[in-house]
């Protein structure tokens, strides 16, 4: 018999930015093979994360994707829903409304985050008291002067790699300490899944380093000249995959227009700091799309169209701190939605 450390990963009850909290069960297991079914549900109370009150504080813990923990001896990662004690989802389980349960809708996520010091409260690279040169040099940079957190960022992709996540790249962004990795899954809840657990693996990794990842989409002010961090969502379905149709791609698209706040209310607190239309995106207030446009608010890929309208779309909306279950599903809702024969 083995003893095994299972961490617990769920998400609380604060709106609307939700927050990662966890816990470790440790368990005897003869040949654990690291699979879901042999996991248990759990509980927590739920009145210490906005979930519960005093009096009836009990939610349930229920594992739905399991990870090798790479920072571990004999450990597991451990994504659960959160259920109320009747076994329902709980309202703040977004995971739990996600319409895919043939897993036809693959997503890409570009999870773009600050490095933050804790002891100067700002993003590698700023000197207390001023700024750094002006954005321009920073974005896919090497070199010292320009570049900062890479000892973290790599150390991350390799967690990541080695917990078994479909982890697809790394390069740092536009602004001074402000970096991306990009996942991609198929399915949308496997999508979330990853998400989460690589946001886990940053976010623990920090601690070790006496740094924060700060995921506001404007963490230095709506006013700064600074580019925001957004989560760009590329997503497809067969329809997209293999229709071969302009006016099938465009039919989608414009499935999207009537839905603007439907989206944006789940695309991220803080977003309209982010949205205004300058620094490669489109207008909170505004819906366009177009090929390979950067300034839309959903880009048709340049390859999408040279594939022969066979391929994927990328809505540009969301920002950093949103919650990828949410915006997956509020994503395939409105492309089920698309009047297309």
């Amino acid at each position: 018999m083995a003893k095994i450390k299972l961490e617990y990963i769920w998400l609380d009850g604060y709106f609307p930015t939700q927050n990662m909290r966890s816990k470790t069960k440790v368990e005897e297991h003869e040949n654990f093979q690291g699979t879901i079914e042999e996991l248990g549900m759990w509980s927590f109370d739920g009145s210490s994360t906005r979930q519960a009150s005093g009096g009836a504080s009990d939610c349930l813990l229920k594992p739905v994707a399991i990870y090798p923990d790479p920072a571990r001896i004999n450990g597991y990662l451990v994504m659960t829903e959160v259920l109320n004690a009747d076994g329902t989802p709980h309202v703040s389980n977004g995971r739990a409304t996600i319409e895919d349960e043939d897993d036809d809708f693959w997503f890409g996520f570009e999870q773009e985050y600050f490095i933050m010091d804790n002891k100067t409260q700002l993003p590698l690279g700023f000197p207390i008291g001023g700024y750094p040169a002006p954005q321009g040099m920073y974005y896919c940079s090497v070199g010292g002067k320009n570049t900062h957190g890479r000892l973290i960022v790599e150390k991350h992709a390799d967690l990541c790699i080695d917990a078994g996540l479909n982890f697809e790249g790394i390069n740092q962004e536009v602004a001074s300490g402000q970096w991306e990795f990009q996942l991609f899954a198929k399915g949308a809840k496997k999508a979330g899944d990853e998400i989460w657990i690589a946001r886990y693996l940053l976010d623990r990794l920090t601690e070790q380093h006496g740094y924060y990842i700060d995921y506001h989409p404007k963490p230095l002010g709506k006013d700064m000249d600074w580019n925001g961090s957004g989560m760009h969502a590329n997503f497809s379905n067969t329809v997209l995959r293999t229709c071969g149709s302009k006016e099938t791609y465009e039919k989608i698209c414009e499935a999207f227009r009537p839905v603007v706040k439907e989206h944006i209310a789940v695309y991220g607190e803080f977003n309209d700091q982010r949205l205004t239309g300058d620094h490669e995106t489109a207008s909170i207030h505004d819906f366009s799309y177009g090929v390979s446009d950067r300034g839309a608010s959903i880009r048709i890929p340049i390859i999408t169209v040279e594939k022969g309208w066979k391929g994927w779309l990328e809505d540009r909306r969301p920002a950093s701190n949103g919650d990828p279950y949410k915006i997956a599903g509020r994503i395939i809702k409105t492309v089920k939605s698309a009047n297309i024969s």
